[in-house]
């Protein structure tokens, strides 16, 4: 299948139902897993969304295996809470927000947990600060995800080609 802007009538009616499906799906898992945590921690919800879609769009990927999400995602959250330690209250500190992202991803390489929102959830705590609050919805949302992927990947179709 050719994925590109332009999609012919033949690959939209080929796969249009399965694009519809999984969004839906995708979408019902994240609302699931917000009205749980009652994530309302924006600072992690574009990283959460984002692999809501790699669940759901390319679930053969390596980067959508739940050890990589749940891995990946403890990973960005520690590197960012460790970086936000050294900036001072009521200050911003660039250079360690950016290093939250770099240690993010050394240490998923270092694991083989790689998971490009993880790097997301690095800044995002790094900005933020740490909270357990923040990690328990993290951890609630990660978590939907993993069990979303196991039981829907017999189902959903990997569109990464």
């Amino acid at each position: 299948m050719k994925l590109g802007v332009r999609k012919t009538i033949k690959e939209i009616k080929d796969y249009g139902k399965y694009y519809l499906v999984q969004s839906l799906l995708a979408s019902l898992v994240i609302g699931i897993a917000l009205l749980i945590s009652g994530m309302h921690h924006l600072v992690i919800v574009a990283s959460i969304g984002s692999t809501a879609f790699i669940v759901f769009m390319t679930p053969q990927k390596r980067i959508a295996r739940p050890k990589n999400i749940i891995g990946g995602h403890l990973i960005g959250f520690f590197s960012g809470a460790f970086c936000a330690f050294f900036v001072p209250p009521h200050s911003e500190s660039v250079v360690m927000y950016a290093l939250a992202v770099g240690i993010s991803m050394f240490f998923m390489a270092l694991t083989d947990t790689r998971h490009p929102p993880a790097s997301g959830t690095a800044l995002g705590i790094a900005i933020s600060g740490f909270s357990w609050d923040v990690f328990f919805c993290l951890l609630i949302g990660v978590v939907a995800l993993s069990l979303a992927h196991v039981l829907f990947r017999n189902v959903i179709k990997d569109f990464s080609q």
